[in-house]
């Protein structure tokens, strides 16, 4: 390696030492960016597609694994109560243990996925959405519209409310002449201080970063505790014996839920896709060279995000230090994201399938109505603290996610030629984002099944999950160096996972045209065979796509080969 070695054995070129950490007051390096000298035209460089070219720096030092640690832990929260806590429990107790392998498929897919959304800003600095916005305008504007229909109405919000409230015995209100139940009003609560924190610091990232570590960090202790109370230890062994077993086949109005179950073993959708913007806003990589986003109203000079991301020379320093931060990124979601999702899950699913076997209920009642009035006393206060903490730790992530990812979309998309501020723009957002949930909390819209909405908005999630897979391979790919590009078996890896969601996105749109709207011709068959004639049709434009794919992506890691000199260096475990 070059440079000389530090203490431990790592160059000094490639890593940070302790005495350059402790100096790195901030994740944000400015830039002359007029200055910089483009990245040539070559091999070298990343395809700039349909925006301008990038701008060439070094690519920062790598620092240690425990300095980056944040935007998985903020990922967790947003996973945490939604399949977590109430969709892979209540599937799992209701149908068998047969399906726990879908929800390990879908954890170890969802880790591919969220890594290959890190990899443009790693490389560029630019977010996920302006790699789209490179491939055609239209990505991201759908990307934006499908996070409005997911995430629009406040049901994680809703949910925890109703926690909250039956676990404070909270009745209903007269408000204004209008009889409002508590738990809209607690949900209202809860909106609005999810708002305030927003208020009190620079950096909004920052608080973000903290609430949701304490808030994931209570969660994980309180499921612990409830599975050391109720748990039981025989069905936690017997689980590699058991995931064969089907206790009955799901009704087709089920895959809905199934669909949304498979989207939040992990964040999901939309959500996942914040994973690109809360890493620049940490500084991971090319990122660095990125400004954050500031409180417009704390009087700090807002740091500039440049529309056009940089490109780094692949020397042989810039090529290992490209491998060290590839290694701790994936080490950061692997520890964080991946291990938390495993073992909350397991948690509670042995709890659920303990305590309610064969549920007809959904998630919420499940909890609500069948375990917590069985399990008396302590057990009944722990199970309603989990759920709460659970489902407000995803309430305040989903806000922070929406938000981020909308206020960047229309910022690339119109402000920024408009002349408008990025940090003005989301905290409007946000504003409005808040207000939107209390206005459907306040008005007595009939959403007294909250978990109703839960999944409409994760079926949509699922249905998300499959196009941005498919143009995130597209980018990586086609658009990267070979240096910077994923190798075989990450591609191969997120061949798997386009296929995955596809398959149950066909079979989801399928169903729902045939049952919802009675348009039988589009009928599909879990095995294809025996499909309508619309239904084939489905089937087929799914095996197109995967095709495409497949050509493309491969084609280009072909002609990529041997195009970049020591290419090799980059490499290392999973690229």
């Amino acid at each position: 390696m070059s440079g000389t070695g530090g203490a431990d054995g790592q160059s000094t070129d490639v890593y940070v030492s302790d005495d350059e950490q402790r100096s790195l007051m901030s994740t944000y390096t400015p830039v002359a960016y007029d200055n910089l000298e483009t990245g040539p035209a070559t091999d070298d460089t990343p395809d700039p597609g349909t925006g301008g070219r990038f701008k060439q720096l070094d690519l920062p030092k790598v620092p240690k694994l425990r300095h980056i640690v944040g935007p998985s832990a903020i990922m967790l929260g947003a996973s945490i109560g939604s399949g977590e806590t109430l969709f892979w429990p209540q599937l799992v107790a209701r149908y068998g243990w047969g399906l726990y392998w879908l929800f390990v498929a879908a954890v170890c897919i969802q880790f591919v996925v969220n890594t290959e959304i890190q990899r443009w800003t790693l490389a560029t600095g630019e977010s996920i959405f302006r790699a789209f916005e490179r491939v055609h305008p239209v990505v991201p504007l759908a990307m934006l519209v499908g996070g409005f229909v997911s995430l629009g109405w406040p049901g994680w919000a809703a949910s925890a409310a109703q926690i909250g409230a039956e676990g404070l015995a909270l009745g209903t209100y007269d408000i204004g002449g209008v009889q409002l139940a508590g738990w809209r009003l607690f949900g209202i609560v809860l909106m609005v201080f999810i708002w305030i924190t927003y208020q009190v610091t620079p950096l909004m990232y920052n608080v973000v970063e903290r609430i949701q570590i304490v808030l994931v960090s209570l969660s994980i202790v309180f499921t612990l505790l409830l599975f050391a109370l109720v748990g039981s230890v025989d069905v936690l062994f017997s689980i590699p014996t058991s995931v064969t077993e089907i206790r009955r086949s799901a009704p087709t109005g089920s895959i809905a839920v199934l669909v949304g179950a498979l989207a939040y073993a992990g964040a999901g959708g939309y959500l996942n896709l914040s994973q690109s913007l809360w890493i620049r806003e940490k500084g991971y990589g090319m990122g660095r060279y990125q400004g954050r986003i500031k409180n417009p109203f704390a009087g700090d000079d807002p740091e500039t995000v440049h529309e056009n991301g940089f490109t780094f020379p692949p020397d042989r320093t810039n090529l290992e230090r490209w491998r060290g931060w590839w290694r701790v990124t994936q080490l950061e979601h692997l520890l964080t994201f991946f291990s938390g999702l495993l073992v909350v899950t397991t948690a509670l699913v042995v709890i659920a399938v303990s305590l309610a076997p064969g549920t007809a209920l959904g998630a919420v009642d499940m909890w609500l109505v069948q375990i917590a009035p069985a399990s008396g006393g302590l057990t009944t206060e722990v199970i309603y603290v989990t759920l709460f903490l659970a489902l407000f730790t995803t309430e305040y992530a989903i806000v922070e996610s929406f938000v981020r990812n909308s206020s960047d979309i229309i910022y690339e998309l119109y402000g920024r030629e408009a002349g408008w501020s990025l940090p003005r723009l989301f905290w409007g957002l946000l504003t409005v984002f808040c207000g939107w949930g209390v206005v459907i909390l306040l008005f007595p819209i009939a959403i007294d099944d909250p978990f109703g909405l839960l999944v409409v908005g994760a079926a949509m999630s699922g249905l998300m999950m499959w196009p941005y897979i498919v143009v995130v391979q597209l980018v990586n790919t086609v658009r990267l160096p070979e240096h910077t590009m994923p190798g075989w078996g990450r591609v191969v890896a997120m061949w798997l996972a386009a296929a995955f969601f596809g398959y149950f996105s066909v079979r989801l749109v399928g169903t729902g045209l045939a049952s919802q709207f009675g348009l039988q011709v589009f009928a599909v068959s879990p095995g294809v065979v025996g499909s309508a004639a619309g239904g084939y049709a489905l089937w087929i434009g799914y095996a197109l796509v995967q095709l495409y794919t497949m050509y493309r992506v491969g084609r280009a890691k072909v002609a990529a080969s041997g195009t970049v000199e020591r290419a090799r260096v980059a490499g290392g475990w999973f690229k």
